[in-house]
């Protein structure tokens, strides 16, 4: 058999084995490892399997994913989520629709720390569903709301699918954290702008909240302002070119445990069980990135991604047809898969693609996180409306339909990053 005919059927195999619901890490490691065997031999094989996962373990850039871990978890067990919305809602509460628009912005700000979308949904969710129900909020616009802005994590850095997929692609990852400011603040804006339509439509689904003094307000500033700070050393630094994604990790995970301790809200069990969980995150990703390496380099061998790059970009059609085909399949993707999981699994395949037909690198990784965001509430599989239906008990139908808004939100912001990629490149382009 021919290289590429073996590249065929190892994809294949890989898509019939996900489906049998093997770990996705364990199945591109297995795939790719008998795969290379085929093409090359079984001991370069080997040679390859005692290679593979030391050299991606030790690799100095990946500890940037336990630290910026590390850092969302300590926040999260601090209980600094719940500080944070009620910031927000202390200054945009009064409003129609301000529960809602607190809870997006909470999500954004929550989300700028942690990385992780089932962070902020599980941290916010638990507070700010029961408060909207209180008021009378509709279960659609609430739950809808909460489940969008818990996305958010994803997009707004410091993102893991950022570190992932600049990591896979080595790409700077300090450029791809500043590369989602702007798209994270259009979005936040655009989701926004969704719930003041569903509120004009229908004045009742968003009463007005309780007002709060100016008094009130700057007090419940008081447990926020060193996470905005910490947020603003994290991020500036990069931008600035004072310390590299990891230097920033370190001192974002420090400065987080360092509040934490600060205000009384972590304690040593608190601190164990946030290493706890740090190490059973990156364990997960560690498996999947070292099966992404077997994977990548039976597909290198197999030379089947540049064949398949040769005739699409070949093809009688515009790169941007092919760009939103892509889209699609991200989107069909994001149904059914993690992020992590879904970004590990496709660039191997795509990202030659993507560069043979002439898109930035930079561009195109903010629009991969973007579009895989959507898959996550999308239905039938959703993941992220199944985690929110689990924590508030409305039933997942509801949470669908209550998505719809913000479901146009995120595809206008693909077409305006589209249209206009400068939007996403100008900041990254002018960073030191």
């Amino acid at each position: 058999m021919s290289p590429e005919l073996i590249g065929v059927l190892g994809l294949v195999l890989l898509l019939v084995l996900i489906f049998l619901r093997m770990w996705i890490g364990l199945a591109m490691a297995f795939v790719g490892f008998f795969g290379f065997a085929l093409i090359r031999g079984l001991d370069p094989a080997f040679l390859l399997a005692a290679k593979i996962p030391y050299t991606t373990v030790a690799y100095y850039t990946i500890s940037t994913i336990p630290l910026f871990i590390l850092m969302g978890v300590v926040i999260y067990n601090s209980g600094i989520g719940r500080d944070l919305y009620e910031t927000v809602d202390k200054w945009v509460g009064q409003y129609r629709g301000g529960l809602a628009i607190a809870t997006i912005i909470a999500c954004a700000i929550f989300g700028a720390i942690t990385g992780i979308s089932a962070a902020a949904l599980s941290s916010i969710g638990k507070i700010a569903h029961p408060e909207m129900k209180r008021l009378g909020y509709s279960d659609s616009l609430a739950t809808g709301s909460i489940v969008s802005a818990g996305t958010l994590a994803i997009l707004i850095p410091p993102s893991i699918a950022f570190i992932i997929y600049g990591i896979l692609t080595e790409q700077s990852i300090g450029k791809l954290f500043i590369a989602g400011i702007t798209p994270g603040i259009l979005l936040t804006i655009l989701f926004i702008v969704a719930i003041l339509f569903v509120i004009k439509l229908n004045p009742a689904s968003g009463p007005k909240g309780p007002k709060h003094n100016i008094r009130e307000k700057l007090v419940s500033l008081k447990y926020s302002w060193p996470v905005f700070l910490l947020f603003v050393i994290v991020l500036g630094g990069i931008y600035m070119g004072i310390f590299t994604p990891t230097e920033a990790g370190g001192i974002g995970a420090f400065g987080a445990i360092i509040i934490g301790f600060a205000y009384r809200r972590l304690s040593f069990k608190a601190l164990a069980s946030s290493l706890f969980e740090t190490a059973q995150t990156t364990a997960m990703v560690m498996i999947l990135m070292i099966g992404a390496y077997f994977f990548m380099k039976f597909l290198g061998i197999s030379k089947l991604p540049f064949l398949l790059s040769e005739y699409i970009a070949g093809l009688p059609v515009s790169p941007i047809v092919i760009f939103i085909g892509i889209i699609i399949l991200y989107i069909v993707l994001g149904m059914f898969l993690d992020i992590f999981s879904a970004v590990i699994l496709t660039i191997p395949i795509l990202y030659p693609l993507v560069i043979s037909l002439g898109f930035d690198p930079i561009w195109f990784g903010v629009m991969v996180v973007l579009v895989i965001q959507m898959g996550l509430i999308t239905p039938p599989v959703g993941l992220d409306v199944f985690i929110l239906s689990g924590i508030t008990g409305v039933p997942s139908f509801t949470i669908f339909r209550g998505v719809i808004p913000f479901f146009i939100a995120i595809v206008v912001c693909i077409v305006v990053l589209t249209a206009f990629p400068q939007a996403v490149l100008f900041i990254p382009n002018i960073m030191k």
